[in-house]
């Protein structure tokens, strides 16, 4: 909808409401005249349709407090598409003319102080006033920064324990030459398409529209006259900046990061965007990654596995841990060292997850060689491969 539709169109009239109709009667006409009007109920009927396209407009104005309050600023301001210049002015104290004339801007080079009445660029600064979309600088809509993705790689430690590191990141910003107006001289002008909103409604049917950004001002709402030559208008040129930012505790590789507000800035005093971190982790030589948990695999000696025994075992960062061995722990059994894993959200810790080898020496003394083939010979009964060909044989 147009900034010229809050002046020539009756919505008290569309809606058959008094101007001092109350939001519940207005509510309550637009349910009746939709009912009545809907395309469903008076198929191929296009006078309908088109009575159904007015009524829901008027309701989108009329329904909401504080558009209402606009419309009936501009009505008063400019009513019945006259405009009343008071006092003075001479004959009846009103005079009517063409309202494209309002809506369009300064045209064919008229200069901003200059044209009819004085006005230059159309009447856009008065209802920059009421609507907040006319004239220039801060009274178009504030505009929210971009979105920024970067990557950060941790080393292994770092992402258990939390880091601040450094990101040199490059955006669109505000231009500096042209403090972000897009214009060389400070002055652009509202873009006449969609009237500094930087937004264009379209029809879609059934009294529905969509909005997508004006391609005009590209989602401006501002369009230069004097283009800048760094922005070329746009009003947002290449920055690049190196901010330090807090990687919490407990990342794992490949977690994506959102920091509120940390994107590129907003344009007339709009929101910054979001900033998206990436985080690579480097592997450990020693340590692993499971979830909340690290793991750690210790070697042990065969008597530490048959007999059992105290053995010491490594944690990121702080002192060993010492794990007892029940005797006759098998290869591969694992292991838990309670709160000596990664960080979790809530502030406690994983745990450590332990995983014993067996290692098996290469080389043997004769006093170890000696020792052995005694045990051998006293556990030359037991046979560790009887269960396995019992089991092979009944399957």
């Amino acid at each position: 909808m147009s900034t010229k539709d809050f002046v020539e169109k009756d919505y008290y009239k569309v809606l058959g409401v008094p101007k001092d109709a109350t939001e519940a009667e207005i509510k309550k006409a637009y349910r009746k005249l939709a009912r009545e009007f809907h395309p469903d109920a008076n198929k191929g009927d296009l006078k309908a349709e088109e009575r159904f396209k007015e009524v829901s407009e008027a309701n989108d104005v009329l329904g909401d407090p504080k558009r209402r309050k606009e419309y009936d600023e501009a009505r008063a301001l400019f009513g019945n598409g006259g405009f009343r210049p008071g006092p003075g002015a001479g004959g009846n104290g009103s005079f009517n003319f063409d309202l494209s004339d309002l809506f369009g801007g300064a045209q064919g080079g008229t200069q901003p102080g200059t044209g009819a009445g004085g006005f230059g660029g159309g009447l856009g600064d008065v209802f920059g006033g009421i609507f907040n979309r006319g004239g220039t600088g801060t009274r178009t809509q504030p505009r929210r920064g971009q979105d920024i993705e970067s990557e950060v790689t941790l080393s292994f430690t770092e992402a258990v324990h939390g880091a601040t590191v450094p990101l040199r990141m490059s955006s669109q910003a505000p231009c500096k030459v042209c403090s972000g107006t897009g214009d060389k001289n400070g002055t652009p002008r509202v873009c006449p398409t969609c009237v500094g909103t930087g937004q264009v409604s379209r029809g879609t049917g059934g009294g529905f529209s969509l909005t997508d950004p004006c391609v005009d001002c590209k989602g401006r709402g501002l369009i230069a006259q004097d283009p800048c030559e760094v922005c070329k208008g746009s009003g947002r040129a290449r920055s690049s900046r190196t901010m330090q930012v807090r990687i919490p505790a407990g990342v794992s590789d490949g977690q994506r990061i959102r920091l509120r507000g940390k994107g590129a800035p907003g344009e007339r005093g709009g929101p910054g965007g979001d900033l998206y971190v990436v985080v690579h982790v480097d592997a450990h030589p020693v340590f692993g990654r499971k979830d909340d948990n690290l793991t750690v695999t210790v070697p042990v000696t065969f008597t530490e596995a048959a007999l059992g025994g105290e053995v010491k075992v490594p944690t990121l960062g702080g002192p060993p841990v010492t794990l007892k061995l029940p005797p006759g722990t098998p290869n591969g059994r694992t292991m838990r060292a309670r709160g000596k894993g990664a960080v979790r959200k809530d502030g406690t810790r994983g745990d450590l997850l332990v995983t014993v080898e067996v290692v098996v020496p290469r080389d043997l003394g004769a006093q170890a060689r000696d020792a052995l083939e005694a045990y051998r010979k006293a556990t030359a009964d037991e046979d560790p491969r009887a269960e396995l060909f019992q089991a092979a044989k009944g399957a």
